[in-house]
């Protein structure tokens, strides 16, 4: 695997290149010798943050952790990268795709156990039809990341969730 280690307000020191190698070469394994990774460590204020993205064939494996610690940050994102690949394997093994990116050993063998998509509960709700504000004080109410309402201006079904720094964003159809 290829390495390009950048930093945004942090100096990459050898000590962080080490233990990049290190926890992220754990998954040398899965990828061939010519596949980058690109890592990107950066600090703000008291959050250290570590980028991961693996480009592969038609998708981007990505995963980000952000801690009070650069070495704790690196740890956790090889775990959920992990994690993808379980997914990302299952969707090459169902759907045939071509995995030039992957050791074929990688394909072939059971590293992981299988972790197919398992709906365990189904809902059935009326939706009444609202305005996006409105489905965002019932998100909030329900305590809930997401709100599915019709739109009573379009008569469609939106979605509306919450993202990162308490913003919301909407959902809307497009045919």
């Amino acid at each position: 695997m290829r390495y390009i280690i950048s930093g945004k307000n942090i100096d990459v020191t050898e000590g962080l290149k080490t233990a990049v190698y290190e926890k992220i070469g754990k998954l040398e394994r899965y990828f061939t010798p010519d596949t980058e990774i690109h890592v990107t460590l950066s600090v703000e204020k008291e959050r250290q943050k570590i980028e991961v993205t693996i480009p592969v064939k038609g998708n981007i494996i990505r995963a980000e952790q952000v801690s009070n610690d650069m070495y704790v940050s690196i740890d956790l994102v090889e775990e959920i990268i992990e994690r993808q690949l379980r997914k990302y394997k299952n969707k090459l093994i169902d759907h045939k795709q071509a995995a030039s990116n992957f050791n074929q050993a990688y394909i072939e063998d059971d590293y992981f156990e299988d972790d197919a998509i398992k709906i365990v509960k189904t809902k059935r709700f009326a939706i009444k039809p609202m305005d996006a504000e409105e489905a965002c004080v019932q998100m909030e109410l329900l305590g809930h990341s997401f709100y599915v309402f019709r739109n009573a201006q379009t008569d469609e079904v939106n979605v509306v969730y919450k993202r990162k720094g308490n913003t919301y964003g909407l959902i809307e159809p497009e045919y």
